[in-house]
């Protein structure tokens, strides 16, 4: 029977629900009360994504390998990205987030492009590298981050004498669910027209950035419950997709159990301590990654003073007005 069709719809038996769904479906409806394989709503906030951990002492290596074998002609941008390991992933980190481990050799230079994506670089091991932004040269040195939002021309090069290493966060996943994706190569390979600028928009320099956490941690009020040991975040209107957080952990200290409606991917600049994330548990070290999904319940120990950057889609979550924060320990509902 074509329900579609047939005037006795209105006004008689309309046939069984099983023949009002299968014709429904012949233009590409799907009723909303059924039983769908993915549910349309659940409870509460969950991640198909799993905590995950990489080790740098296990890809630098790699890293060095990869300057021997592959040069720029090969690959312009030589680094590794980091696949949670979850079945159908490609390549995200987390759901809206992607992380790689880049390295550059002295006197390389990567030409300049620009994308849809927002990007940045938390430098692990640089002297003498350095990136471009619209024209704008500027100094990528160890404890830096380096912004590149969406649509800015970029390169990088480097002028020192040692292998550089950083890190790389972009929101490549994002920009493919919502699908407005565009990249393309400089027509000249490099911007023209280079001005040199220490202090530029575009970098957080890592001596500020420690001036900025020894100066929360002296305003903080001993004994006060935190997530976090000393915090700061880092201004930066032009990512809107992703928040930039820095942590300072005295030796010991160890956080309260929360979790929260926003996945982030956390980098060690320094220090040594252990994160629970749901029922795995991390030992992690200087330059590791720990790609937390949304909703799984975390909690983190320094072990030795330790500094770690947290690129999180908090600031989209809120934005949206999805966030939620739920301080486990204390029961205290969400925030």
């Amino acid at each position: 029977m074509n329900f579609s069709e047939d005037s006795s719809c209105e006004a008689g038996p309309v046939g069984t629900v099983e023949e009002l769904i299968e014709d429904i479906a012949q233009v590409h409806c799907v009723p909303g009360w059924i039983r769908h394989p993915r549910p349309l709503m659940w409870p509460r906030p969950r991640s198909s994504f799993v905590p995950a951990h990489w080790q740098y002492s296990r890809i630098r290596p790699a890293l060095v390998a990869a300057g021997r074998v592959i040069g720029t002609d090969q690959a312009e941008r030589r680094n590794f990205i980091l696949r949670n390991p979850v079945e159908g992933n490609d390549f995200g980190t987390t759901r809206t987030l992607i992380g790689a481990y880049q390295s550059i050799l002295p006197g390389e230079r990567a030409r300049a492009h620009r994308h849809s994506p927002h990007a940045l670089r938390v430098i692990l091991e640089s002297r003498g590298s350095y990136s471009v932004v619209d024209g704008r040269k500027h100094p990528m040195e160890t404890g830096d981050i380096v912004l590149t939002p969406g649509g800015c021309w970029h390169g990088h090069g480097h002028e020192g004498t040692e292998q550089a290493f950083w890190f790389d966060c972009l929101d490549i996943p994002l920009v493919h669910l919502l699908e407005p994706m565009a990249s393309e190569e400089h027509p000249q390979g490099w911007e023209a027209e280079v001005t040199e600028e220490a202090s530029s928009a575009m970098r957080f320099a890592w001596a500020d950035t420690q001036q900025a956490l020894q100066a929360q941690a002296a305003s903080e009020t001993p004994g006060q419950s935190r997530l976090f040991g000393a915090t700061v975040e880092l201004p930066a209107p032009s990512m809107p997709t992703i928040g930039i957080k820095v942590h300072r952990m005295a030796a010991g200290w160890q956080g309260a159990p929360y979790r929260h409606s926003a996945s982030s991917i956390f980098v060690v600049l320094q220090g040594r301590g252990t994160s629970e994330l749901g029922e795995a548990r991390f030992d992690w070290a200087f330059g590791d990654v720990i790609a937390a999904p949304m909703a799984v319940p975390l909690r983190h120990r320094a072990d030795k003073e330790a500094v770690i950057v947290e690129l999180t889609d908090e600031k989209l979550m809120r934005h949206c007005g999805y966030y939620r924060l739920e301080l486990l320990e204390a029961q205290g509902g969400a925030q």
